[in-house]
């Protein structure tokens, strides 16, 4: 039992350590995207509206973030229902975006900022807040599926909620699985077999 939690514990760690390295692979493309169109539009169409200029340069750095994510981070985890996933991803971006725009509201109207660079760079701060809540929001509501698709994930639910041993009586009926009285799913032995 203890070989078998620790072994998904690792396998789960592992999956984790993936997920979040292909989340920042993503994150750093959406970063520069942002913070490019965010600099273009600062020193240009959007000069005198910076609050503005962050908004739409992380709504169009967002829309890539959620196909990368969804096609490839998270793959495993997608939704049957793309629409309402996305409706769930713009909302956790709306919050996102809320955070990277109010790093630069409070920047420059209560801090009374003017410098362009300092207004960049309290933007910069701010996407990173932003990008923490964004994973953990993404991985646990977003793109949540459980993995008992996958055959080396499809139990993993039984070792937080193991299945109670049967009596030492009823030894002899078949289990409700099909498998051997006493064992669970995933092959190991429980306590009353010993």
């Amino acid at each position: 039992m203890f070989n078998t939690l620790a072994d998904r514990i690792r396998s789960l760690a592992s999956l984790f350590w993936r997920e979040l390295a292909k989340f920042g692979a993503v994150g750093g493309v959406a970063f520069v995207i942002d913070k490019g169109l965010f600099w273009l539009f600062i020193h240009g169409p959007m000069s005198d509206s910076e609050v503005k200029a962050q908004a739409v340069s992380a709504a169009i750095a967002t829309v890539f973030a959620w196909v990368a994510n969804r096609y490839w981070t998270f793959r495993h985890r997608r939704q049957a229902n793309a629409a309402r996933e996305l409706v769930m991803f713009a909302a956790i971006n709306v919050v996102g975006l809320g955070i990277a725009a109010g790093f630069v509201w409070f920047a420059k109207y209560p801090l009374d900022i003017t410098d362009k660079s300092s207004l960049f760079i309290a933007g910069i701060a701010g996407t990173v807040l932003a990008t923490a809540v964004r994973f953990l929001a993404y991985r646990f509501w977003v793109f949540n599926v459980e993995l008992d698709a996958e055959p080396g994930y499809a139990h993993d639910h039984e070792l937080l909620h193991p299945r109670p041993a049967e009596p030492a009586g009823d030894s002899a009926q078949s289990a409700p699985d099909g498998g051997t009285p006493g064992t669970a799913v995933t092959g190991a032995k429980l306590p009353t077999e010993q």
